[in-house]
């Protein structure tokens, strides 16, 4: 049986598994944060997860979140510099997280 298959040729969905950068724990997409850097070299926050260019993920856990700035994990794998105003809107969501949590 080839994948995404079930046993009488009817398609399944695969779910779509995403790395975090942080902890290299896999989450479904929809768990994780995405920063996109598109062809132009723009970098930004990708609130839908469905931007062109290529994504990095970051899972929405506190430790994880504190420890991205710190570390430039995203710089390091994009290769470029990313922008204050993205981190500052992790932050924020990190805040807003933790007060969900809480």
């Amino acid at each position: 049986m080839s994948k995404g298959k079930a046993a009488k040729g009817i398609a399944t969905k695969q779910i779509e598994m995403r790395r975090c950068v942080v902890c290299r724990q896999s989450f479904h997409k929809s768990e994780l944060l995405r920063v996109v850097k598109t062809a132009a070299g723009d970098i930004s926050f990708d609130e839908t997860g469905k931007a062109s260019g290529r994504g990095v993920y970051v899972c929405k856990s506190p430790e994880c979140l504190a420890t991205l700035r710190k570390r430039r994990n995203f710089d390091r794998v994009l290769k470029a510099k990313v922008p204050a105003d993205v981190y500052d809107k992790i932050e924020g969501l990190t805040k807003e997280i933790i007060r969900n949590v809480n």
